[in-house]
């Protein structure tokens, strides 16, 4: 080990503050990331759940007036 204590490696010569410190916004700014990425993957896969919905939803309208314009044809002729 380079260090011949803990003191020794948290103070790192005087610079410990400056690596330290280093460390410590790079391991938030990963974990930001992270959470970000997390709360954007469940809002898109929300969005596609609804988005699915409302295809359905136009599916079903659509097929409910093919029926009553068959029926209405149906009836007239």
């Amino acid at each position: 080990m380079a260090f011949n204590s803990w003191q020794e490696v948290i103070w790192m010569d005087g610079y410990g503050f400056y690596v330290w410190l280093s460390f410590g916004v790079s391991i938030l700014a990963v974990g930001l990331l992270v959470v970000h990425g997390l709360l954007t993957r469940k809002t898109l896969a929300r969005m596609a759940v609804q988005e699915q919905q409302r295809q359905q939803r136009l599916a079903r309208r659509k097929q409910q007036e093919r029926s009553r314009s068959k029926s209405t044809n149906d009836s007239t002729s």
